[in-house]
């Protein structure tokens, strides 16, 4: 049994109004699920990707209004990155300096041409020009044309000390294969016809470990079909020494929490029952919603969240 790849990748930000500004109206992505953080509902936790919030295609917030800016380093996804079409970086580098955001088109990468920005808060990002794509619900209402849009997760890398134990547990347990090596990157694949279903992974001895805080993330987290199989994977990672949580009921999914030995906190989320259980597919992110533990409050809970406005988050 092996992942499915990338279910979502989950970042700190800092002003959540800008944050949601840039990951729409930017970057095209769609808002679908507007929430709060459910160890701290005073904070906010934004979901974005596409039409129906597909797993591989959502990158979460918790923006934290006031978070110190964090570091990059080991025991860290360094850079997250999306797959567009080979036609797409040229588009993407007139959008982004026509919007003043700075972004350099690096050395290619196994033969794919990469364009690396970074958000308001110094989140590094990096669009990759696949042949292959995933398949996303494309949201009409981008401002971004389908044919450029963001498709999805593209071989996010992960940068460690030591990369031994960590490149066991990716081929050993989760199935993933090299598939490619240029100097200390290496390319772990679970499908090679799938982008999100990719990883690199980088082994930089000297360097120390980062800070996560603003502009960095937190956690990525991998598909499991449903509940039974991540009991599995619960079990396989205890046998390891691997310190698991519990099972989480995050509402959309359900997720159990690890470090892998290189120090980057991992997720294994079930693809069920996704976004659509408060709200239909066609009113995603509209209105806040919240866990049932935390209904009751809504009123103080409102009060203290910061006000933000959804006004042409995503039009043409």
């Amino acid at each position: 049994m092996k992942l499915r790849g990338i279910h979502h990748i989950t970042a700190i930000a800092t002003d959540p109004q800008r944050n949601l500004d840039f990951y729409t109206k930017m970057l095209g992505l769609r808002l679908v699920k507007r929430t709060v953080n459910f160890d701290d509902p005073a904070t906010y936790h934004f979901y974005f990707g596409d039409r129906a919030g597909s797993p591989g295609t959502i990158i979460t917030f918790f923006p934290w209004t006031g978070a110190a800016r964090g570091t990059r380093g080991n025991g860290q996804v360094v850079a997250t990155s999306f797959a567009v079409a080979p036609n797409a970086i040229d588009f993407w580098k007139k959008r982004l300096s026509d919007e003043r955001v700075l972004a350099e088109e690096t050395t290619a990468r196994f033969g794919q041409r990469v364009l690396r920005f970074t958000d308001p808060d110094g989140l590094t990002l990096e669009l990759i020009a696949s042949a292959q794509l995933n398949q996303v619900e494309f949201y009409d209402q981008s401002n971004v044309p389908g044919e450029f849009a963001v498709r999805g997760f593209n071989a996010p890398t992960l940068e460690v000390q030591t990369a031994k134990l960590t490149e066991q547990l990716l081929t050993e347990t989760f199935g993933f294969e090299l598939v490619g090596q240029e100097q200390s990157r290496r390319r772990f694949s679970l499908d090679s016809g799938a982008p999100d279903a990719q990883i690199d992974l980088i082994e930089r001895g000297e360097a120390g470990f980062g800070n996560i805080a603003a502009g960095t993330v937190h956690h990525i987290a991998f598909r499991t079909a449903n509940d039974d199989e991540q009991l599995h994977w619960r079990a396989k990672l205890e046998e390891l020494g691997l310190r698991v949580t519990p099972v989480i009921d995050r509402q959309y999914f359900h997720s159990i929490y690890f470090r892998e030995p290189g120090g980057t906190l991992f997720e294994i989320a079930t693809d069920n029952p996704g976004f659509a259980t408060d709200e239909s597919v066609e009113h995603l992110g509209e209105a806040l919603r919240l866990p049932p533990q935390y209904e009751e409050h809504r009123s103080s809970i409102e009060q203290v969240l910061p006000r933000i406005s959804l006004a042409n988050t995503a039009q043409r």
